[in-house]
């Protein structure tokens, strides 16, 4: 039995979005590949038809995964999430002791995290560090450069 993922709505929406492109488009291309490297013979030295029956076996097992996701997926609605403390959801403003620096975080489930937009996983040491902390704490936290205390300073939907 699977765990629940907690998505946002649109979070949801991509992962159907892409599970849909890879049953309809990226299915079709392998299974086409597969079929030009069995019309070129011995199938038994084929490096072609090896690629493509590997790269089908991935695909197959993004499937699933993406299936199982969308199948214990439970939609969070913002509105309804306490905003005294750090949950999923959370735009959570921290300071960095260490570095002196600020940053705000989004917490996300795993499947909507990106640094890039400051999206971080609520299963990331980051994002563990600050659930369920409120405003004036203070976390440790252990990252790949040592341990790097941070102060939340504001917690926002």
């Amino acid at each position: 039995m699977s765990s629940t993922v907690y998505l946002t709505e649109e979070g949801l929406q991509k992962l159907k979005d892409d599970l849909h492109h890879a049953r309809t488009v990226e299915r079709q291309k392998i299974s086409e590949e597969i079929a030009e490297a069995r019309a070129q013979g011995d199938l038994s030295e084929n490096a072609e038809y090896d690629a493509a029956k590997e790269a089908q076996g991935h695909l197959e097992a993004r499937i699933a995964k993406m299936e199982t996701t969308i199948a214990s997926a439970r939609v969070v609605n913002e509105d309804e999430v306490d905003a005294s403390k750090a949950r999923i959801l959370s735009n959570v403003r921290v300071m960095n002791k260490t570095a002196k620096r600020e940053a705000t975080y989004t917490l996300v489930s795993p499947q909507e995290a990106d640094l890039k937009q400051n999206r971080i996983s609520v299963e990331s040491p980051i994002g563990k560090a600050l659930l369920a902390k409120e405003v004036g704490d203070v976390v440790a936290v252990k990252v790949p450069a040592g341990t790097v205390q941070l102060e939340i300073l504001d917690i926002t939907r």
